[in-house]
């Protein structure tokens, strides 16, 4: 008898296998067919991150060809402003180096640059407490009297 159930579990067990792959369709031709689609994805992305590449670069060139025409016209305007004005008008208008323009270290020379507002009060001198120190504010040397403390009076 048990080895009548253990036959006839063997069967069904067959049974639910081939029931089970032939719903799953796991053929040799579908992973072929998936394979080959991974492969052409890979790719295809190979090319867009090509093409991104490309893209790019040219941005770049464009960019840097802009850059050089907008100085020679920069250029041409400030050789002519010095040529047909006068010269406190010309060194208004125009300064006469080129590259001016592209400079951004001017900017970081100004007298009074901007500072962002602090949360904290500037020492005047580095023996001095700071605001946030206990006794800040507090003169020690003279003894506080009770009279001199005035009670608000309710009427």
């Amino acid at each position: 008898m048990i080895w009548l159930t253990a036959f006839g579990a063997l069967a069904v067990g067959i049974i639910l296998g081939l029931v089970i792959a032939t719903r799953l369709n796991v053929s040799p031709s579908k992973i072929k067919d998936l394979e080959s689609q991974i492969r052409q994805l890979k790719d295809s992305h190979s090319e867009y991150r090509d093409s991104v590449s490309d893209h790019f670069g040219m941005t770049a060139e464009l960019v840097q060809h802009m850059t050089e025409s907008y100085r020679d016209v920069y250029q041409h305007l400030a050789s002519g402003a010095q040529d047909l004005c006068s010269g406190e008008v010309a060194s208004k208008l125009l300064p006469a180096d080129s590259d001016a323009v592209f400079d951004t270290a001017h900017y970081s020379e100004e007298p009074n640059p901007i500072a962002p507002p602090r949360d904290y009060a500037a020492k005047q001198s580095p023996d001095q407490k700071g605001a946030l120190s206990e006794d800040f504010g507090i003169d020690k040397t003279t003894p506080v009297n009770d009279e001199e403390i005035a009670l608000p009076q309710t009427k």
